[in-house]
This record gives C-alpha cells, structure tokens and sequence, in this order.
C-alpha cells in the first residue's frame, strides 16, 4: 500500500518538477535576452547605460509583429527590473493597433523609468498607446532601419530595435504588458 502512495506521489510530481524546470529555463533566457539587447543598446547609445543606472527601473522585451495592410499584432516577454529592490519581474505583452503599413519584423523594446510612479504603474497595470512610424529591412546583421516610438506615458525614454524583418508602417498601438504568473515567484 505504501509503494502505491509513493508511487502516485511520484507521477503527480514529475509534470510539477517538469514545469518548474522549464519555468526556471525561460527565466534564464529572458536574463539573457536582456544582456544581449542591453549590449547592443549601449552600443549604439551609450548614453543609455548612464540613464539606465539614475533610472527607476528599466524593462526589455523582445517582441513579434506582423501589419497586414489597415491592422497590426503582436506579442513578446521580457523582464522589468526594479533599480532600487534589484528585484526582476518577469512580464508578457501583446499589441494591436491600426495604421497602414506592410511586414513583418522581430524587434527590441527597452524602457527606461525615470520616475518611480511610471515604473509602479508599468508594472502593475502596464498598459501604453503609442504611436510608431518605421522602415526595417534587416536580416541578422545585414540591412538597415529607421525607427520612430513615442509613448504618452510620461518619464519613461523608449528605444526600439528592429533584431530581423521587413516592414514599411505608420500605426496607432494600443500595448498591454502584464507580469507572468508562471514566471514570478
């Protein structure tokens, strides 16, 4: 009988300690995400590691999107990070908006909070419209792009970094960025 209950424990252990991996192996990647868009970021403005370091806090995300003719979609992760507690806050998002424009394209957010208001309200209610103007046609490190974000979220500096893609649009963007359940202790 003991054997049955261990071995019962076990099999409703094994998806729990599988999921818990996989958790913590999305975790690493979205720390690495972050250093590799960071670095790229003080490279090409090095003036950001200094306003990222006074900052509030800052968040990265990586981000998919496709603009079919009148509409445009996405969704990404990423991670905010709190200067003050060290502490990260693992974050989805998704984005639709209206405009005209063509493509696709795999691109780079980074947020930088300079007040403390904007960063709390970032992350517990995360909402941000923004309108976006840009061409990109790159392919790993061959191409070239021309990006224009603004947000109305004040005391908040936004850089936008297209990774991969072809896209030619002028939108109106309603995002919405929520913290992950799954990812958050």
């Amino acid at each position: 009988m003991i054997k049955k209950i261990i071995f019962i424990i076990v099999l409703i252990m094994i998806p729990v300690l599988a999921q818990a991996k996989s958790d913590e192996k999305k975790r690493v990647e979205i720390l690495e995400m972050r250093g590799e868009v960071l670095n790229q970021l003080y490279k090409n403005h090095p003036e950001a590691k200094n306003m990222i370091k006074r900052a509030e806090g800052y968040a990265v995300f990586n981000n998919g999107g496709v603009n079919v003719v009148f509409f445009s979609a996405g969704s990404g992760k990423g991670v905010a990070h709190d200067n003050k507690s060290g502490k990260n806050i693992f974050m989805r998002m998704a984005t639709g908006g209206v405009g005209i424009g063509l493509g696709i394209k795999d691109y780079r957010v980074v947020m930088i909070f300079h007040k403390r208001s904007a960063f709390d309200k970032f992350v517990e209610h995360g909402w941000d419209f923004s309108g976006q103007a840009d061409a990109a046609a790159k392919v790993d490190d061959k191409g070239g792009e021309v990006n224009a974000a603004d947000t109305v979220v004040g005391g908040v500096t936004v850089y936008q970094m297209t990774e991969k893609g072809i896209a030619l649009q002028a939108t109106l963007q309603g995002t919405k960025y929520w913290k992950s359940d799954k990812l958050n202790d």
